[in-house]
């Protein structure tokens, strides 16, 4: 384990457009901030500037709200546009409780607050982002433009914000992951007192997502921090293997 990581939230990067290479933009947002990428970095990019580049983005005038999500959203005084968009999103409902919240299952297998759909940040509020399809195969595809274009492999991970059932706040997880081990498996291996491990399986990738949150911040306009100093270990996992079986799940 690392005794000293630091993090370096990269200053330049405007406004993200559909189809903008996000490689490109991260390396010049880099050299803006006085910082050389490395293979043993690792970048923590948030989903909305992800889900820009990719073209997730509904305008809410398109949307043709179900007679459900009218009945709802008139109940909670929500938009029944951005209702439907959830419904749409989720492959199940998880719970649907006061103030309008909804809590899905999306098709990623992510539980979270209305799908990860979302209308901050975006579009002045007449437009929704969307979840990227994989975002698996969307922090790979930035790893693998900045080995083709640059010659540089850092980890990334694709953070995005999620509440937790039993703390207030909102923290940073990943939600996508290309590279790097999203979870550090320390069973079988001996504690600090010499005694064997038998449950210990740590989120890396998730506490990397929350420590660059602090650094990149959510107001800021900074999407992308570099995270350096951290002895990750090469995967191919990607982060859905954080996602729990539903199988295990003790509170579906």
């Amino acid at each position: 384990m690392s005794a000293r990581l630091e993090l370096v939230a990269l200053d330049g990067i405007g406004e993200i457009q559909p189809g903008d290479d996000l490689a490109a933009v991260i390396v010049d947002a880099a050299t803006a901030t006085g910082v050389d990428l490395t293979d043993a970095d690792v970048l923590v990019i948030t989903q909305k500037i992800v889900s820009k580049a990719e073209g997730r983005l509904v305008p809410l005038a398109s949307v043709e709200p179900s007679a459900f999500a009218v009945e709802w959203a008139g109940r909670w005084g929500k938009d029944p546009r951005q209702v439907e968009l959830v419904l749409r999103e989720s492959s199940s409902i998880v719970r649907m409780g006061p103030g309008g919240l909804i809590i899905s299952r999306t098709r990623h297998g992510l539980v979270c607050a209305n799908a990860g759909v979302d209308v901050s940040n975006v579009g002045g509020g007449d437009v929704a982002s969307l979840l990227p399809l994989d975002p698996d195969a969307s922090a790979r595809a930035i790893r693998d433009a900045l080995a083709s274009t640059r010659g540089v492999r850092p980890a990334v991970i694709i953070s995005d914000s999620f509440g937790r059932p039993w703390r207030n706040g909102i923290v940073n997880v990943a939600i996508g992951s290309a590279g790097i081990e999203p979870l550090l498996d320390l069973r079988g291996t001996p504690d600090a007192a010499g005694r064997e491990m038998q449950a210990t399986v740590i989120a890396a990738a998730d506490q990397l997502a929350s420590a660059a949150d602090l650094a990149g911040g959510k107001t800021d306009g900074r999407p992308v921090v570099l995270v350096r100093g951290y002895g990750w270990r090469p995967s191919e996992a990607g982060a859905s293997a954080l996602v729990m079986e539903r199988e295990r799940d003790l509170f579906p």
